[in-house]
C-alpha cells in the first residue's frame, strides 16, 4: 500500500510534512509505504538530514505549489504540476491509496471532483471532522465547509455517508445518527433542517435519533452529526479555539487534549470514489503523520467501496 502526501502543502512545508512522513513511516513500517510529491530540490535535502530513517519513502516530483490564496479551480486547472494535482493523478491511476495535504482546502476540493470525481449519486462529497466523546471514543461531525448550504437531500446523504465512515472506520456498530438542531422537537429549526428531519426519519440505512443541540456534541447521544457547512465550521472552529485557550492557561485534561487538530491530523472528504485527506494549514510533524496514518487507516477499511456500494443500490 501506498500513501502519498503534498510535500508542498502547508505553512511549515515542506520541513513539517518530510519530518511528518518519516515519523509516519517509522509506524507503517511493513504495512504501507509513503510517497512524498513535491520540488525535489526542496524535498530530497530534507529527507537527507534523516539518513536511514528515509531510506523507503519515495519521491515524486511536480514542479508548481498552489499556494493559500489562489483561487483554488483556476489554480488546480492551471497548475497541472503542482504537488495537489500530481498528488490527485497518482490517486485517480491506482498508484497510491489514499492521498493527504495540509494545502489549499478548495483546491483540495476540485481536485477530488475533477479526478476521482463524486461517487454516483452522491449530491456533494462533505469533508468530515472527529468529535470526541466524553466516555471515550470519536464521533464524526459532517459537513465542516465543503458546502456552506445545503438542500435537505444532502443532508441525508451526509447522514449515511457519516454512518458509513463510524461503522467501517471508527468500528462504532449502528452508529447513532443526529441532526444539529436549536432544539430537540421535531418541528424546530429552519424550514431546511425540518425537511432533513422528515427524510432522516425513514431512511432505512441509518439510525437516526432525532434532532440534536450544540450541548450535545460531546455526549453519547449520537455518534454522527449532521449539518450544513456552515454551521459544521463554525464549532470547528469554536473547538479550535477552546483548545488554544487552555493550552494558555496552561490546562491539560486527558479529553480536551482530544481538541487539539493534531490529534487527528485531518479531515476526510467523504463521498469520493477514493481517499482524500484536507490537514490543517499550520499543520506540525504531528498532525501530518497523525493524518497519513488516517489515511493508511480509511484505505485499509475499504471505507471507499463501502460507500460506492450503498449509493449504487
Amino acid at each position: 500500500m501506498k500513501i502519498a502526501l503534498d510535500a508542498m502543502g502547508g505553512d511549515f512545508a515542506p520541513q513539517a510534512a518530510v519530518d511528518g512522513a518519516i515519523l509516519a513511516a517509522k509506524q507503517l513500517a511493513g504495512k504501507a509505504q509513503i510517497v512524498l510529491i513535491g520540488q525535489e530540490d526542496a524535498v530530497r535535502p530534507l529527507l537527507a538530514q534523516h539518513g536511514p530513517d528515509a531510506a523507503d519513502l519515495l519521491v515524486v516530483p511536480a514542479s508548481q505549489i498552489i499556494d493559500m490564496g489562489e483561487h483554488p479551480a483556476k489554480a488546480y486547472q492551471q497548475k497541472q504540476d503542482s504537488s495537489i494535482a500530481v498528488g490527485y493523478r497518482l490517486l485517480a491511476t491506482g498508484e497510491v491509496e489514499a492521498f493527504c495535504s495540509a494545502g489549499n482546502t478548495g483546491a483540495m476540493l476540485v481536485g477530488a471532483m475533477f479526478s476521482v470525481k463524486a461517487v454516483p449519486g452522491v449530491m456533494r462529497p462533505a469533508i468530515a471532522n472527529f468529535v470526541p466523546k466524553l466516555h471515550g471514543g470519536m464521533g464524526i461531525m459532517l459537513d465542516v465547509g465543503a458546502n456552506a448550504e445545503c438542500k435537505p437531500e444532502m443532508l441525508e446523504q451526509f447522514g449515511e455517508l457519516g454512518s458509513l465512515y463510524a461503522q467501517y472506520v471508527l468500528g462504532i456498530n449502528k452508529p447513532k445518527v443526529g441532526l444539529m438542531n436549536l432544539g430537540e422537537e421535531e418541528g424546530k429549526g429552519t424550514a431546511i433542517t425540518q425537511a432533513a428531519h422528515q427524510l432522516l426519519k425513514v431512511n432505512p440505512h441509518i439510525h437516526f435519533v432525532g434532532n440534536i443541540e450544540g450541548r450535545d456534541l460531546f455526549n453519547d447521544k449520537a455518534d454522527v452529526i449532521v449539518c450544513d457547512g456552515f454551521t459544521g465550521n463554525v464549532v470547528l472552529k469554536m473547538a479550535e479555539s477552546v483548545y488554544d485557550i487552555i493550552a494558555d492557561k496552561g490546562i491539560h485534561d486527558p479529553f480536551l487534549d482530544h481538541f487539539n487538530y493534531e490529534a487527528v491530523g485531518g479531515s476526510p472528504i467523504l463521498g469520493i470514489n477514493d481517499n482524500a485527506i484536507i490537514g490543517h494549514g499550520v499543520s506540525t510533524p504531528l498532525a501530518i503523520c497523525n493524518m497519513l496514518l488516517q489515511g493508511y487507516q480509511m484505505a485499509s477499511s475499504g471505507i471507499a467501496d463501502q460507500i460506492k456500494n450503498t449509493f449504487k443500490s
